[in-house]
């Protein structure tokens, strides 16, 4: 990949094309070591890749090991010499000449295309606003050879001998070209989206105040006094958007002018376009282009006048006329290029799939003119190109999963491609489908009832998906469905065969209306999302031959929309028997190839899918390896497809009834059972005993506590115990996806009953075995969900359906957090059903109106409504009665509200009207019942968190309101103008980097191992090819930069894991929003490793915004909460302040309590915690009060025997004996002051043989909890990061730090590093506000150098003992970390830089 060298910053960007990108996690990585305490400055003094992103995703960033040796001066090299980076790729300087005659070098690999050129001189200041131009090559031996976009340089010439150099020659604009240059350089002028993250905003303020310290102005330190901006939860809405960077303003305007086109007579002249342009000195500029320049033409009034103008002025490019015609243009460019290259790189890189955001800027800013954005908004395109051929989603897709995936190289092409023009395939999908909801894209089949119009946009078929009784409401619609299906009979087929699912087909004419409304059925929101997993299933199976269709399902305006590429010629119709495979009338005819069923069975095998046979309507047995409604089928292109897999899993044995049709079970579910159920068959080969959950665990009893649930416990940990490890003999375990189904199977009866008893013990393995090992995941807060979207992906990610929700609720009654989470995730869930029937029936301009008052109803007191009916809302709900009679009976009760669009449309009020609060609640009492098999209480709605249930609401839905402070005492916190959008709601395919997964997996396990150099060299890895795959912006590769952190800091090295952590925090912001929990616990992290580095009160404010973040989407009664707590009083108890530490304490022990209950883990923790406190102070019988009840709780938790429960006996032993010595030294009149009560801490921690027990106490076993691994953290009076991980939790090695510098006479806070030599906030952030990067190079190469001749080394334990400050202990690994960190001190002592003379 490009990159610059000497004075510039590396920028390169690679554009849309099949090359790979070099990251900066890209290094060596066999035995690459983890980075030092020594090497903190070189981690972290290295500024990032940077510049404009345009029309790209992943930027080119310094490795690791280029970090290192950018303190070098690599100006002196020589020409041709390279330069080793980036994981080995060896770079060459090139020079190259500016159109403007300047010149720049770039750092060069044989490898690099010349998209890659194009694209670094894209994004680098000099050449950023250059778009028309050819590049040559010179060579050594003086020949010249102009580059092709798509050749490589080792396709052209050898850059390896050195002597080559590129020159930038201006080539003829055409009218494509010039109207890109315009919209480029409005681009670069306009307000760029720098997303800047809060963090480096405290951070910049944060050095702001330092300068002011060091100048001898005083700042009062950061006070979070209580706990009190926690309950004013509305209020704190106004905090959570980030403020808004001034604007840079360069020009007034930048237009097409009134005279273009131009006329023919000056066309053949070579004009192109006219340009109007208004400086902000006032001045206007009518300005030709050329296809050679850009001039100001003599016009001044509406007569055109082309010639040049009397100062004649022309440039090559437009910005360039600007610069010469307006000093303040040219003054305001500057500044806007100097704020992008200052920014962090991941704030300006582009994201592909940008969350929605429940909340706008209030007030709401001015809408401005903007000539350009109208120019835009004038051609309704909806992701179409204007210019030139559409894109073929279905070729580009099927082509990219053909590439070669051999190598692990090819695989990275492979995968980057698929997620590239899968992205670009949602977006084009999601533009679609607005226009399609707006009415503005016609369908293809008009004459058809409104819910079957099928519309093909954009190379992209769209069609709604609406339920059965949609279709149904009455008989004359039903009848008029059937001449649809008659008359649709010549191309139904093709139609349905594009995959989707209300599709009629042609065989369809003579089916029964029972038939009917079972087809009906499958055009469900259900059966839209099963299919779309199905999608995704057969994807990952990656089966050579077999093909999927891209998909994405939109939710917008209440309406479902689903959206799929097309299969080649389906549409012609010219295969008429193209379905191979399936049944396309449910079974009544059922297609069967020999070709076909050979690729379905190799994908069945990966999926658990059992081959069978099955009987179609004439009594043939037909053998199937998917389910029978599946379609297969041949396009134009040869390819074989499979659609329509909306049940690649076999029905949920736990609900049965025609209602249930499309209750299947997850793929999780069925691969956790198999491995189950082959590891049983396993043990019972062996003769070995078998663990059964006992019958108990179906219905867990809601009072009964933890404890008593031993037994039950012990058998799910078993059979965890046998489900862990990969068995061959799972492959075995199939289940047939047909049973429980209308499909007649064939075979023998004792065939199918063995198939339905297979299907039936995998229902109960989720009632008897998942679902309490969930709970007792939940209970020890190995699992943590924070909101309604973190419980449905712990939901997910152990199998379980959500449908199982109001299960999980009755089985945590014993915990209020959790059965307040559940219980609201089942009234938002039941809440956004009706809403969206509201907004389907609502018009334009009811929209805001509509949106706000049923906000009011939900959370307010309206009952006045526009019902005549009173406050039961009958009027509102009498449409669903007519609908019953045509619904399934378990369907018919879901409370759910549909309409008569064109009745509804003409009535004289708006549907909202007739909405009253108690009618609401009552819908959603009763859809709450049907659809989960939950009863809310009476006091649901009294109890209910309101600012929960709305920002879980508005993310369900696509809403977005005014981040206001709302009053919800009142009947009506809702105002119409609260209401600022309403936005796509999208589900999708986007694949994911499976190769990169495992290595996570891998790396958190050698993590939890201790083992930090490999997990370092896993995460970096891993790490590389997403970056090379995604590109920054997505949420596994902030995981990466997580636990990079995570390595870093357990190594010690804090200002490397600042670096990693505040990438993470940026990635999450823009891929998840700004107020998800893991961008809340990254904010977390981040002010833990403040802390690490003596930084205070900035992590106290990123405390702050943590508590902000977490009150916002899980309320202030859940233990993260209490955790955050506990952290923050830490930090108040190091900086010695003792009453606001205790204050944090007692709020988090009150919390724990009351949810977790006065005997669980995470409540000893804070009596331990309390119990440090009060030592702190000398207060030792409070101590060992607190001590005491901890111990009582471990003893009942875990046993006397247990290592942690003989440690909390250690620390009752030790308290007693320091009041022993407190006593003797007062009765020698010796007072005791703080710094001794710290002293006698630290004497004690010294102490080997208690030193010795907390090591095995932490380290003795890898499946503690988080819960332990925090008592662990309290005992050394360490904080750790708070993540989401199991993994991400333990004691950190800053101690060791700490005493080594006190040895070495540095200055030294309590629980802080050294003073001296730490780097500055701005080098760890990789911002570069410097306007001089060489003096700052200069400045961070002395400042490494010295820090690495000063500070103490972690081999530095001799010197340490010889000043008799710590015991023999102190040469062993941290407590928590094994031997990972003992094993990199050979390697930390190699990699360590020489000192500088």
């Amino acid at each position: 990949m490009a990159g610059r060298s000497g004075k510039g910053r590396h920028k390169g960007r690679t554009p849309n094309s099949n090359n790979v990108v070099r990251s900066e996690a890209e290094a060596d990585t066999t035995g690459a070591p983890v980075p030092s305490k020594d090497d903190t400055s070189q981690l972290s003094s290295s500024g990032d890749a940077n510049g404009v992103c345009n029309g790209s995703y992943s930027p080119e960033i310094e490795s690791t090991n280029a970090k290192a040796e950018a303190t070098s001066d690599t100006s002196t090299a020589p020409s041709g010499q390279a330069k080793q980076a980036e994981g080995g790729l060896h770079l060459y300087p090139i020079p190259v000449k500016l159109q403007s005659g300047e010149k720049l070098e770039l750092q060069l690999n044989p490898g690099d295309s010349v998209m890659d050129i194009r694209q670094f001189l894209l994004d680098a200041p000099e050449t950023c606003f250059f778009t028309c131009y050819d590049l040559i090559l010179h060579t050594k031996d003086g020949s010249s050879h102009h580059l092709e976009d798509y050749h490589e340089l080792s396709e052209i010439a050898d850059i390896t001998s050195g002597g080559c150099s590129l020159e930038m020659v201006a080539t003829l604009y055409d009218d494509r070209s010039i109207r890109s240059h315009l919209r480029r350089s409005r681009e670069l002028l306009s307000a760029s989206p720098i997303h800047a993250s809060l963090s480096t905003q405290l951070a910049l303020q944060h050095d702001k105040m330092q300068k002011k310290a060091a100048d001898g102005v005083k700042s009062e330190g950061l006070e979070l006094e209580g706990l009190g901006f926690m309950e004013d939860i509305p209020g704190s809405l106004c905090n959570l958007m980030p403020s808004s960077s001034q604007v840079i303003k360069c020009v007034e305007s930048i237009v097409f002018s009134s005279f273009n086109p131009p006329p023919n007579y000056r066309r053949i002249a070579g004009d192109l376009i006219y340009i109007d342009a208004v400086t902000l000195e006032g001045n206007k500029y009518c300005i030709t282009g050329t296809t050679k320049s850009f001039y100001v033409n003599s016009s001044t009034g509406n007569i055109l006048d082309p010639r040049p103008s009397k100062h004649p002025s022309e440039a090559t490019t437009l910005i360039g006329l600007l610069q010469k015609l307006s000093p303040k243009f040219k003054k305001g460019f500057r500044e806007i290029l100097e704020r992008k290259s200052s920014s962090h790189p991941f704030e300006i890189v582009q994201s592909l799939l940008p969350p929605n955001s429940w909340l706008g800027a209030y007030p709401v800013p001015h809408h401005e003119r903007d000539a350009a954005r109208a120019e835009d908004a004038v051609a309704l395109s909806y992701g179409s190109e204007l210019i030139g051929m559409q894109r073929d989603w279905n070729e580009e897709l099927q082509s990219c999963r053909e590439f070669p995936h051999a190598t692990p190289q090819e695989r990275i092409l492979r995968d980057r491609a698929l997620y590239k023009v899968t992205c670009d395939f949602v977006e084009a999908a999601t533009s679609g489908a607005i226009g399609v909801i707006r009415g503005c894209i016609s369908p293809i089949n008009p004459t058809d009832p409104e819910c079957f119009h099928m519309y093909v946009h954009n190379n992209i078929f769209f069609s709604f998906a609406v339920d059965a009784d949609i279709g149904h409401i009455s008989k004359e619609l039903a009848s008029s469905v059937q001449l649809v299906f008659q008359q649709g009979a010549e191309h139904a087929e093709n139609t349905n065969s594009c995959g989707s699912s209300e599709c009629p087909s042609n065989e369809a004419s003579d089916a029964s209306g029972e038939a009917q409304v079972a087809d009906g059925e499958q055009a469900t929101y259900a059966s839209a999302n099963n299919d779309l997993k199905g999608t995704k299933a057969y994807q990952e199976a990656d089966v050579p031959g077999l093909y999927n269709l891209a998909m994405a399902i939109i939710d917008y305006r209440g309406h479902r929309v689903v959206a799929q590429s097309i299969i080649p010629g389906i549409l012609q119709g010219d295969k008429s028997d193209s379905l191979l495979y399936g049944s396309v009338d449910n079974g009544k005819k059922i297609c069967w190839d020999e070709a076909f069923h050979s690729k379905v069975l190799e994908a069945a095998a990966r999926l658990h899918l059992k081959p069978h046979m099955v009987l179609d309507g004439s009594g043939n047995a037909v053998k199937l390896a998917a389910p029978v409604e599946c379609k297969g089928i041949v396009g134009s292109d040869d390819r074989h497809y499979l659609l329509d897999l909306m049940r690649v899993t076999p029905r949920d044995a736990n609900y049965s009834g025609p209602g249930s049709r499309f209750c299947v079970m997850r793929s999780e579910l069925v691969t956790s059972f198999c491995k189950a159920e082959a590891a049983e068959r396993s043990k019972s080969s062996r003769g070995g005993e078998v663990p059964v959950a006992p019958e108990s665990a179906k219905a867990t009893d809601a009072d009964t506590e933890v404890e008593t649930k031993e037994k039950q416990c012990d058998a799910i940990h078993d059979f965890d115990t046998a489900t862990s490890g990969k068995d061959p003999s799972c492959d075995e375990i199939l289940l047939n996806p047909n049973v429980f189904t209308e499909f007649k199977l064939a075979g023998s009866q004792e065939e199918i009953a063995a198939d339905e008893a297979e299907v039936r013990k995998a229902g109960l393995y989720l009632v008897d075995v998942v679902l309490p090992k969930f709970v007792q995941d939940l209970s020890l807060l190995e699992v943590s969900p924070m909101d309604g979207q973190t419980l449905t992906e712990a939901l997910h990610a152990h199998g379980i359906n959500v449908r199982y929700i109001g299960k999980v609720a009755d089985m945590t009654k014993h915990l209020p957090h959790l059965w307040d989470l559940c219980a609201t995730e089942i009234i938002v869930r039941s809440t956004k059903h009706i809403l969206k029937d509201v907004l389907r029936e609502s018009q334009d301009h009811d929209l805001g109106p509509a949106i706000s008052h049923f906000l009011n109803c939900l959370v307010g007191h309206n009952s006045s409504g526009g019902a005549k009916n009173g406050p039961n809302n009958m009027q509102w709900r009498a449409p669903k009665k007519d609908q019953v009679n045509h619904r399934s009976p378990q369907k018919s009760s879901g409370g759910r509200t549909r309409f008569n669009h064109v009745t509804l449309s003409r009535r004289s009020q708006a549907p909202h009207m007739h909405i009253t609060s108690e009618g609401l609640w009552a819908d959603i009492q009763e859809f709450a019942r049907s659809k989960y098999g939950f009863s809310l209480p009476e006091d649901a709605r009294s109890r209910v968190r309101k600012i929960s249930a709305i920002r879980n609401l508005c993310l369900k839905v696509g809403i977005c309101i005014a981040a206001r402070k709302y009053d919800f005492e009142s009947a009506m916190p809702f105002e119409a103008s609260d209401v600022l959008d309403l936005q796509p709601v999208i589900k999708h395919s986007v694949p994911v980097c499976s190769e990169a997964r495992e290595l996570l997996e891998s790396g958190k396990a050698r993590l939890a191992e201790g083992n930090l150099n490999e997990a370092y060299t896993l995460f970096t890895e891993a790490f590389s090819i997403l970056q090379q795959v995604t590109g920054p912006m997505h949420k596994e590769v902030a995981n990466c930069c997580r636990y990079i952190a995570t390595v870093l800091y357990h190594a010690g090295d804090m200002g490397g894991a600042i670096t990693q952590q505040h990438k993470e925090l940026i990635i999450n912001e823009r891929c998840l929003g700004l107020d998800h929990p893991d961008t809340a616990h990254s904010y977390g992290n981040m002010a833990l490793f403040y802390h690490g580095l003596n930084q205070t009160e900035l992590a106290l404010r990123h405390m702050s915004r943590t508590l902000l973040l977490l009150s916002l989407s899980s309320g202030v009664d859940h233990p993260d909460v209490a955790t955050t707590f506990i952290n923050v009083a830490m930090m108040y108890q190091d900086i010695g302040k003792m009453n606001v530490a205790l204050r944090y304490l007692q709020e988090a022990l009150k919390k724990n309590e009351r949810l977790l209950g006065q005997d669980h883990i995470q409540t000893a923790a804070c009596y331990h915690a309390l119990a440090i406190a009060f030592n702190c102070m000398g207060a030792y019988k409070l101590s060992i009060q607190h001590e005491n009840k901890a111990y009582d709780i471990l003893v009942k938790q875990l046993g006397e025997d247990d290592l942690r429960t003989q440690d909390a006996q250690n620390w009752i032993k030790s308290f007693k004996m320091r009041e022993i010595q407190a006593n003797a030294q007062k009765q020698k009149g010796q007072a005791v002051n703080a710094a001794t009560a710290q002293k006698a801490i630290d004497l004690f921690k010294a102490h080997p043989d208690l030193m010795h027990a907390v090591q095995a106490a932490a380290g003795g076993s890898n499946g503690a909890s988080n819960i332990n691994r925090t008592i662990n953290a309290a005992i050394f009076g360490d904080n750790v990061p708070r993540t989401r991980g199991e993994s991400e939790r333990a004691a950190r090695a800053a101690a060791e730090v700490r005493k080594k510098a006190a040895a070495k006479g540095l200055n030294v806070r309590p629980h802080s590093v050294p003073v001296q030599g730490l780097p500055k906030l701005m080098q760890l952030l990789n911002l570069d506000l410097g306007a001089n990067a060489e003096a700052s190079r200069d400045a961070q190469a002395t400042e490494t150098s010295k820090e690495t001749t000063d500070s103490p080394t972690l081999n530095d334990t001799e010197n340490v003992k010889d000043n008799g400050l710590v015991g023999d202990h102190e040469s062993q690994a941290p407590v928590g970390l094994g031997t990972g960190l003992s094993s990199l001190d050979a390697k930390k002592q190699k990699s360590k830089p020489k000192p500088t003379s």
